[in-house]
């Protein structure tokens, strides 16, 4: 069995409700990025468990200053491949499974390889056990060459991974939402042959089991 380590996401263990600040007038005041952080479908659904007032004396909030919309981020644990191969991250509501490209599929290709329909079927087992009707099979690359042709080959091997979940996943009545993404989202630096590696996946995301 590969030796496995578990990381502490960017994101953390993130279960708190978080206030933002924001200053009027001031230079670390920033309006939110028009882009969504994550793929559309996938933000924390989770909603705030305790009405926050504004005008408590508590908050000290800085003279100018108004109160961002509440905020709650599923707690999210991590755990990844010693080679980095395969990263499993759980919330209290999904699995998402993501498996590095050259694991599935040879350079620029969306063919798989010969180990790669028995990794699906794996993921496809679980999804099974866990009875999930709505899955999501999103594909990425990294920031070389054109946006267009990783739009392209990114949406392409998600394609192909859904087609080989469907030969597994049993469940009545299941959903599929199947994209492609391209450089969007990445989880790694692209300026390092590391963090394209990473970031050149297709990611399975589907809810928990009540077990």
């Amino acid at each position: 069995m590969a030796n496995r380590h578990r990381i502490s996401a960017a994101t953390g263990v993130i279960g708190l409700v978080l206030a933002g600040i924001q200053t009027v007038g001031a230079g670390s005041a920033h309006a939110d990025d028009v882009k969504p952080s994550v793929p559309p479908g996938t933000e924390p659904s989770a909603a705030a468990p305790v009405a926050i007032d504004s005008n408590a004396p508590g908050l000290k909030i800085p003279q100018g200053g108004t109160l961002a919309p509440v905020k709650v981020l599923d707690i999210a644990e991590v755990v990844e491949d010693l080679g980095g191969e395969q990263r499993r991250q759980e919330t209290n509501e999904t699995v998402m499974m993501a498996l590095q490209s050259e694991v599935l599929f040879p350079e620029d290709s969306a063919v798989f390889n010969a180990q790669a329909a028995a990794r699906i079927q794996a993921i496809g087992n679980e999804i099974n056990q866990s009875k999930a009707t709505r899955i999501r099979v999103f594909g990425f690359t990294d920031d070389q060459g054109s946006y267009e042709h990783g739009k392209e080959l990114s949406k392409q091997r998600a394609d192909a991974v859904h087609a080989e979940l469907t030969k597994t996943v049993t469940n009545p009545g299941v959903v599929f939402d199947v994209r492609g993404y391209s450089e969007d989202y990445p989880i790694a630096d692209n300026g390092t042959e590391e963090g394209r590696k990473k970031n050149r996946r297709v990611e399975i995301t589907f809810p928990r089991g009540a077990g």
